[in-house]
């Protein structure tokens, strides 16, 4: 009688196998992918929907002075908090955009809510000119009228 020996032992896989490694990167790819697009806008500001709307691809860039007004009156320069009309004035006149042209154009792009304060908007475009801007554009949404 002769014993059936196994030799399972000797046969040790050394081979990696990535493929789970690979489906982890794939899931954290996707999500990265379809969250990066919504970190960009800090603030969300419900602009007012017109007509005669002009497509402003200067205010998309990096370097775009942005500054928005939310309903409750709560001012923001390039996303961050600002806390009175004086510290809007001082916070736009110390970007490095307006400094470092003095004698170009000086844009500012404002986007307003719609159920805002009007005093609040007019109060922040003061201010604005206060900080030495020269361009003052108004941020609108336009309006699409299904065969009007």
């Amino acid at each position: 009688m002769s014993i059936a020996k196994r030799d399972e032992g000797k046969k040790v896989n050394s081979n990696i196998n990535v493929t789970p490694m690979v489906d982890v990167m794939l899931v954290l790819l996707i999500i990265f992918m379809v969250i990066t697009p919504m970190l960009g806008d800090k603030i969300t500001v419900d602009l007012p929907r017109v007509s005669a709307a002009v497509i402003l691809d200067a205010a998309n860039k990096e370097d775009a002075i942005t500054v928005a007004v939310t309903r409750d009156g709560s001012m923001f320069v390039r996303g961050d908090k600002v806390g009175s009309l004086a510290d809007l004035t001082s916070r736009v006149q110390g970007l490095e955009a307006l400094k470092s042209n003095p004698g170009d154009d000086k844009s500012v792009y404002l986007s307003a809510d719609t159920r805002a304060n009007f005093g609040k908007v007019e109060d922040a475009i003061d201010a604005l000119r206060g900080a030495g801007v020269n361009t003052l554009n108004l941020m609108t949404d336009k309006t699409y009228n299904s065969g009007q």
